[in-house]
């Protein structure tokens, strides 16, 4: 049940058990027993805090947040309908994923807690991936200030952060219409991608900083003042040639495709809505999973049960 409960709907896994076995469950168990196991799975990730003396060469971490559905029931004096009482709403669920550098296989966590629990995820996704206190660990992200600073407190000095690649184009991409047009924009966009990819990134802000919109032009109509901004505010985090030159990823696609596979495919489910405790088993379950860890909590099961 909790495997089926794992990967879809609830509604699902029981017309699943029927069909593979010719078992009718009523979607309730469904639901209790993949959420106690979702629940052990959580109580079990002890995260790790402290780095070994030795580990791998070299690893890659990434961080990233996704919003998920979320309900919260509101009590209203009088009111017996529980279903007028619930609040829907999305909230942020954070991912993170570390890998040895060369290797396909990785280690995920995720929560819907706050950014210093993302860290602490983030650094045990580190250890689990083989890290020591003589790894040099390259950080990716999209630009958010917070992981940033996770990578920072939790990572320390070993740890590079690059600003992911494609979304600094993006904001290239919007300022490009406003300074060379539509006919010219392609071929100012790959120039000024270009630039950065060499690390002359003062050229690309002498090009933006003269056009930059005058201060009384609304936020949402100034791309070049957001992507001088965007650059400015992130100068230490742009070194692409480094990165290219040691084959290193200058974007955070791992951890994007991971949101969509770990956690959109389940927790995103059309008409789906998750209280937040039970959407943080459910994440927990899921990076489980993803991680290869599923056979030895089951094995543990067997063992004790022995």
């Amino acid at each position: 049940m909790t495997d089926f409960g794992a990967d879809d709907s609830f509604s699902e896994a029981v017309n699943k058990i029927s069909e593979h076995y010719g078992i009718e469950v009523p979607q309730s168990a469904v639901r209790e027993i993949t959420q106690h196991h979702a629940q052990s799975m959580g109580v079990e990730q002890e995260l790790q805090t402290q780095l070994p003396q030795t580990g791998v060469q070299l690893l890659i971490a990434e961080s990233d947040g996704c919003l998920v559905p979320v309900v919260e029931i509101v009590e209203k004096e009088g009111e017996k309908d529980k279903r007028k009482c619930r609040k829907l709403d999305w909230k942020e669920a954070r991912l993170s994923l570390a890998r040895e550098e060369g290797r396909v296989s990785k280690h995920y966590r995720a929560t819907m807690g706050g950014v210093g629990e993302a860290g602490a995820q983030l650094l045990d996704c580190v250890i689990a991936a083989g890290a020591g206190e003589n790894t040099l660990i390259h950080g990716v992200g999209d630009g958010a200030v917070w992981i940033a600073k996770q990578v920072k407190d939790k990572l320390g000095e070993k740890a590079s952060y690059l600003t992911d690649f494609y979304h600094v184009s993006e904001y290239l991409s919007a300022a490009a219409e406003a300074i060379a047009g539509k006919e010219e924009k392609k071929p100012w966009l790959r120039h000024q991608q270009q630039l950065l990819k060499e690390n002359r990134v003062s050229e690309v802000l002498d090009e933006l900083r003269p056009r930059v919109e005058k201060e009384e032009v609304e936020e949402a109509q100034a791309p070049v003042r957001k992507c001088e901004r965007y650059i400015s505010n992130r100068i230490g985090q742009l070194d692409y040639k480094g990165a290219i030159e040691a084959k290193l990823p200058i974007g955070s696609g791992e951890v994007e495709s991971g949101n969509r596979v770990v956690i959109q495919k389940r927790l995103k489910i059309s008409g789906a809505w998750w209280k937040k405790e039970n959407a943080d088993k459910m994440l927990a379950l899921r990076c489980v999973r993803a991680s290869g860890e599923w056979e030895a909590y089951w094995e543990k099961l067997r063992q004790a049960a022995a």
